[in-house]
């Protein structure tokens, strides 16, 4: 099943809270933004244990955040970089709409079709109980795929546009998984911001 999103959607969903703003940002704000991220950015390309087996994650990652807290999921530890400020612009922005305060930030650059984010779900730990998730998208359209862990026929897509903000919140992270796949279309690139609130250990 596809959901088609307006400016604004709150979609109705067991066990989720799922809101989609398609132009959260300007397109000129969202050119500018992508631009600046891409070449601002000190891009790591980690490696990845899938059953046994080291691979090169598909896609490039950074960590940004307000103190100096690492950030672990899929066996790699990241340390974060203090917040530029075009990316402390954003987060001011997002956290007024999200009524949420961020203090962590994973940016995933999508190089093109063979980039990807394969099923699962921000349940880390460091994130707490029910963690309120902002996803803001610049770049190449890509579809974000989403499903019930138990109930089959809760399965969905949205396209993510460019300039377009997430919000995933409630016990969403415990019911659902996500993905980016993998697409044999020629697609440009995609940088996607992904806010979060780290528990401080």
């Amino acid at each position: 099943m596809e959901l088609f999103s307006q400016e604004k959607e709150q979609f109705v969903l067991p066990n989720a809270e799922l809101i989609y703003v398609s132009n959260f940002f300007s397109k000129q704000e969202s050119d500018g933004f992508f631009n600046t991220i891409n070449h601002q950015t000190n891009w790591h390309h980690d490696d990845i244990k899938v059953f046994g087996k080291t691979y090169k994650q598909p896609r490039l990652t950074a960590l940004f955040g307000d103190n100096q807290q690492p950030y672990s999921y899929s066996n790699i530890t990241m340390y974060p970089e203090p917040f530029t400020t075009t990316l402390k612009t954003i987060k001011n922005k997002v956290e007024v709409y999200a009524k949420h305060h961020f203090n962590t930030l994973l940016i995933n650059l999508y190089r093109d079709g063979n980039d990807s984010n394969g099923w699962h779900a921000d349940n880390e730990k460091e994130l707490g109980q029910n963690p309120v998730i902002a996803s803001v998208s610049f770049g190449e359209e890509r579809p974000f795929h989403f499903k019930h862990r138990s109930i089959k026929e809760e399965r969905y897509k949205i396209n993510l546009s460019h300039g377009s903000l997430l919000l995933m919140k409630g016990e969403m992270q415990h019911f659902w998984l996500h993905q980016i796949a993998k697409t044999k279309k020629k697609v440009e690139p995609r940088i996607n911001l992904t806010f979060r609130t780290l528990i401080h250990s």
